[in-house]
């Protein structure tokens, strides 16, 4: 009797580890619909641990963004400084990597935003834009991730999940948490995303 348990028992485990496994990696998407990402920038969020909103629009319209939900205490952490690098590599042709705290994957972020923006600056250098902390998922999360959601069908499943937005302010992709900031693939998306016109007509000059 308990050899035939035995092989069906190893297979729910195997299909139950796979799933943990693979939750925290969601797959590329291509372009999608200018009409399900129109206006995703039309909102205010604080800066961390500040007091005065900020119109996303008005402040990064035209501009091709890497928006990521970050946590101070996660095992990807690592991450913000390949984050940083982009940053500073692309920022002079009008790019930027937008973070967003959120303590929504079992709550491996601090409570407090003061905390937050010392870990961040302290620990890894960080001088991309870090927005107050937010929900991410589920009938809580903020606006501009449910329009994220919406626009690419994926929900972040884990920390340090990645939206690219292009100057038009169309979701143009999305990366799971386990796709490195410095990826080929995303350094490529970029590259082509800040090749494309602004809305404005204006060209931003190579450095």
């Amino acid at each position: 009797m308990s050899e035939r348990i035995l092989p069906s028992a190893v297979l729910v485990l195997t299909l139950v580890f796979g799933a943990n496994a693979a939750s925290a990696q969601a797959p590329a998407t291509a372009a999608v619909s200018p009409s399900t990402s129109a206006g995703v920038l039309d909102h205010r969020y604080r800066p961390l641990a500040g007091r005065e909103p900020v119109d996303l629009a008005r402040r990064y319209g035209g501009q091709v963004l890497l928006v990521v939900n970050t946590a101070s205490k996660c095992g990807f952490t690592p991450q913000f400084e390949a984050l940083e690098a982009l940053h500073t590599r692309f920022q002079g042709r009008g790019f930027a990597v937008l973070g967003f705290p959120s303590g929504d994957f079992r709550e491996q972020e601090f409570e407090d935003e003061q905390a937050i923006q010392e870990f961040c600056t302290l620990t890894y250098g960080v001088n991309f834009p870090m927005f107050e902390k937010v929900q991410v998922v589920g009938a809580q999360a903020t606006p501009l991730y449910r329009q994220l959601t919406e626009a690419t069908g994926q929900a972040p499943q884990w920390n340090f999940h990645k939206y690219l937005v292009g100057r038009d302010g169309r979701v143009l992709a999305q990366w799971g948490s386990r796709t490195l900031p410095d990826d080929p693939e995303i350094v490529a998306a970029i590259q082509r995303a800040l090749a494309a016109p602004r809305p404005d007509g204006r060209a931003l000059k190579r450095p």
